[in-house]
C-alpha cells in the first residue's frame, strides 16, 4: 500500500483544514500591531503554509505511520474548536495556542514502551526539521537573501516551539506518555527542544 493510500479522504480534509487554519493563525500573529498591508499578510501566509504547515503535517503523520509500524491504525482528527479558537487567539492577542487536534490510535493493546515512542516520534521530527530550517538560516545570510533567512529562523522558532508544547508533561500531550515510558529519554528530548526554542527567542540564531 502507497503512503498517501494509508491517508483516507476525510483525514486528508481535515490536515488540509488544520493546516490552513494553523497558518492563517501563525500568520495573524506574525503581523499582529503592524499596520494593515495586504502583501505583506500574503507573503506571511506563504511563510507559515510552508514553516508552521509542514511542522504540523510532520508532526502528525510521524506519530501516524509510527503507530502503523507498530501494527495499529492511525488517524488524524482535527477539533474545530480548537482551530478556532487558535486563529481567534492570533488575532486578538497576537498568540498562538496550537491544538488543531490529534493523531487517533485504534488499538487496545497498546504498551507502554510502543505508546512513548509514537508519542516521541512528533517532537522528534520537528527537532530534525529544524536543522534544514537552520541551514536556511545560514544560506540566507551568505547569500544575502533576508527572506530566507527569515523563512529559516520562522522555520526554527516554530518547529522549537511545537516540539517544546507537547514535551509538556500533562495531560493527553506526548510528554506524559513519554515520560511515562522512559523519564530519562524524556529529559534529554525536552532539553534539546527548550534549549533550542530558548535560544531562538533570545536571538542565538
Amino acid at each position: 500500500m502507497q503512503i498517501w493510500e494509508k491517508i483516507p479522504i476525510r483525514e486528508r480534509r481535515d490536515l488540509l483544514i488544520a493546516w490552513l487554519a494553523l497558518s492563517a493563525a501563525f500568520t495573524l500573529a506574525m503581523v499582529w500591531g503592524q499596520r494593515f498591508d495586504l502583501l505583506n499578510i500574503g507573503l506571511f501566509f506563504i511563510i507559515s503554509l510552508i514553516t508552521a504547515g509542514i511542522a504540523f503535517i510532520i508532526h502528525e503523520m510521524a506519530h501516524k505511520f509510527t503507530a502503523m509500524k507498530y501494527g495499529y491504525w492511525a488517524e488524524f482528527q482535527m477539533n474545530s474548536m480548537m482551530l478556532v479558537v487558535a486563529v481567534a487567539m492570533a488575532a486578538l492577542a497576537g498568540v498562538v495556542f496550537a491544538a488543531p487536534g490529534a493523531t487517533v490510535i485504534y488499538g487496545n493493546s497498546i504498551s507502554r514502551e510502543e505508546n512513548g515512542k509514537i508519542s516521541l516520534a512528533g517532537p522528534v521530527s520537528n527537532l530534525i526539521l529544524i536543522i534544514p530550517f537552520a541551514a536556511m538560516i545560514f544560506i540566507g545570510h551568505s547569500a544575502g537573501s533576508g527572506l530566507l533567512a527569515i523563512v529559516g529562523l520562522v522555520g526554527v522558532k516554530v518547529n522549537a516551539m511545537i516540539a517544546a508544547f507537547n514535551l509538556l508533561p500533562v495531560g493527553p500531550l506526548d510528554g506524559a506518555k513519554i515520560l511515562s515510558w522512559n523519564p530519562a529519554v524524556f529529559i534529554g528530548v525536552a532539553l534539546v527542544a527548550f534549549g533550542i526554542l530558548f535560544g531562538s527567542l533570545t536571538g542565538f540564531f
